[in-house]
């Protein structure tokens, strides 16, 4: 599912360079649940920019899904994180005012799907993450935090993406409430054989994957 091969990510700023990533390489298959875990600082979230099409590496070479996608432009990023990555967040990112149902039908919308399949679909996706049908149509800012992520989760799944990827997505919960959304991420992996990988900086999160990726300074350890 994901090659990344000899990843090295510099960030300049005229004369002087940052090196944020340095010679990063591993694996991961179709249907694993990998844990990404790093202090801050360990070049983490500049990984996730790069596994989540939102920047490329200065040089190396990251496959996802059989396609290159290190050097491409960013119209064709934006097309690839559309169709290919399903995105949850540690803030949820939903629209506030909104209903529970027109959050995750949100990403049908861009791709075109008309709203009969868009409710079918955001309705499929809802269940799979766990979310009460009778709180569809309440308000994103009527629920609870842990009802929020697992809206978030959903909207992820609707466009049935090739990889789900979670950026600390327990930051803003309680422990229990982290507890039960790590679970539902671990329920889609085992019944519904979702490929997910999971950034973190808690052991704790972490080891709810089945293979963890230790980063440190820039390098895999």
């Amino acid at each position: 599912m994901i090659e990344c091969k000899n990843i090295f990510k510099v960030y300049k700023n005229g004369d002087e360079e940052t090196p944020a990533l340095k010679n990063i390489s591993f694996t991961v298959k179709e249907g694993e649940f990998v844990a990404i875990m790093g202090p801050s600082g360990s070049g983490k979230s500049t990984l996730m920019h790069i596994l989540g099409c939102l920047d490329t590496p200065t040089s190396g070479s990251y496959v996802l899904d059989g396609q290159d996608v290190s050097k491409i432009s960013d119209d064709k990023l934006a097309a690839i994180r559309v169709d290919k990555i399903g995105f949850v967040f540690q803030a949820y990112n939903l629209l506030r005012r909104t209903t529970v149902l027109r959050n995750v039908m949100l990403p049908l919308v861009y791709a075109g799907i008309p709203r009969e399949e868009r409710e079918r679909l955001a309705g499929t996706a809802l269940t799979l993450a766990g979310f009460p049908t009778d709180r569809w149509q309440h308000l994103s800012n009527r629920i609870s935090g842990g009802q929020m992520q697992r809206v978030a989760i959903a909207r992820a799944l609707v466009n049935h993406p090739a990889i789900i990827l979670a950026d600390e997505p327990t930051g803003n919960l309680d422990t229990k409430t982290g507890e039960i959304v790590l679970n539902t991420f671990q329920k889609l992996n085992r019944e519904e054989g979702r490929t997910i990988i999971l950034i973190t900086h808690e052991h704790d999160v972490a080891k709810h994957a089945s293979r963890i990726i230790h980063i440190r300074d820039g390098s895999i350890v």
